[in-house]
């Protein structure tokens, strides 16, 4: 598995805190037709794809309700890396992310036949979010087995943490943010890699902005809303 493979599962696994809401979350809009696009720029602020969602169908049962989003992520010249679903639930308590429907298809994809196992524990996002308050971590792994070797793909999310409340501005619109902190840890075959971020949370509408960082803090990318459509 090459680094830039990881580097787009991860990015995927940080931002998807951002996506489902009705009336059961208070952050999330989880409407069907619902669609985001978010910009995506390089360390030096230049433009090096889009990433596109909406939300295709919802349905409810008793006070839990279900969300599919479909994903597109496009490069710098709109040539379209990859495309995949994602399962949402929501009760009156916040949002779970199910970690099953977290990993992207175009990475099982590239391991054909062979045997793979995934587990892993939901990413959540409550309802009630205050600044100074710590959130459960969560994670995925995958064991693949392959020619007589064995394989694991490791992601952690951790340190999770509300920072405080900021006001953002974005070509989409202006808006009042929770401000959530992460360290994403990821493992492959004994290499590891940690990528410190932070995403900009807005009441009613979801992710607004979202930065990745180096270890050592130097930012190495970023994606703001720049287009939505309830």
């Amino acid at each position: 598995m090459n680094n830039k493979i990881i580097a787009l599962f991860v990015l995927v696994l940080i931002t998807n805190l951002a996506w489902s809401q009705s009336n059961c979350s208070k952050y999330y809009p989880m409407n069907e037709g619902t669609s985001f696009q978010y910009t995506i720029y390089d360390k030096k602020g230049k433009e090096d794809g889009n990433t596109d969602y909406k939300i295709v169908d919802i349905t409810n049962d008793g006070g839990t309700t279900h969300a599919t989003m479909q994903m597109r992520l496009t490069d710098k010249k709109g040539k379209v890396v990859f495309e995949s679903d994602y399962k949402f639930t929501c009760t009156g308590n916040g949002v779970k992310i199910d970690y099953n429907s977290i990993m992207p298809q175009k990475m099982l994809e590239q391991f054909g036949d062979m045997e793979y196992e995934i587990t892993g524990t939901d990413i959540e996002v409550p309802n009630n979010l205050e600044v100074g308050q710590e959130l459960n971590d969560a994670n995925v792994d995958m064991a693949i087995s392959m020619a007589g070797m064995n394989m694991e793909v490791s992601v952690q999310m951790i340190n999770r943490k509300v920072e405080k409340k900021e006001s953002v501005s974005t070509p989409a619109g202006n808006y009042d943010c929770y401000v959530i902190y992460t360290d994403t840890e990821s493992k492959t075959m004994g290499a590891s890699q940690t990528f410190p971020s932070r995403l900009w949370l807005a009441e009613g509408v979801g992710m607004i902005k979202q930065e990745t960082y180096k270890k050592n803090g130097d930012l190495m990318s970023s994606m703001q809303l720049t287009q939505y459509n309830k």
